[in-house]
């Protein structure tokens, strides 16, 4: 077998290993809401302020949908329309205090869901886990770079 053939047998294990992690997370979460609207405040609180047809295209929905939801989140308080300073004729949607509440406090659900399994690991595992971290930021990194464009 050639490196490029263990590399990239490797890559599809890992990203099979990821992918079924991260679907079994979603399942865990809270349903008090649409994975896309959670997602749209995920993105509004990493990366500030957005247009609308900026979020659609980031949440992968249409610019009708996005108007949508955005309005039902906002009559819910988690988000609120503002005019962007630098342009008068654009409207940003912000994430209001609540909804950044709302966001950190579901992450944090998250991160103890996980916390408590890693718990159950061997230190070995649990070792193996730490020297990834960085390999795991990274690709956290790309992905978001993938889906929202460079940071602004």
């Amino acid at each position: 077998m050639s490196r490029q053939d263990a590399t990239r047998g490797a890559a599809t294990a890992i990203g099979s290993a990821l992918y079924g992690l991260a679907t079994r997370a979603v399942r865990r979460l809270p349903r008090d809401m649409s994975i896309t609207s959670a997602a749209t405040l995920a993105t509004l609180h990493r990366s500030g302020p957005r247009r609308i047809t900026d979020l659609a295209v980031i949440e992968g929905v249409t610019q009708p949908a996005m108007t949508v939801l955005v309005r039902v989140m906002e009559e819910s308080g988690l988000v609120e329309r503002r005019g962007d300073a630098s342009d008068k004729r654009v409207t940003l949607v912000w994430l209001t205090e609540a909804g950044a509440s709302y966001v950190q406090t579901r992450r944090q659900a998250g991160v103890d869901a996980f916390a408590r399994l890693i718990d159950e690991l061997a230190d070995d595992e649990v070792e193996a886990l730490v020297a990834a971290l960085p390999a795991l930021a990274h690709l956290a990194e790309l992905e978001s770079q993938d889906r929202e464009g460079p940071k602004r």
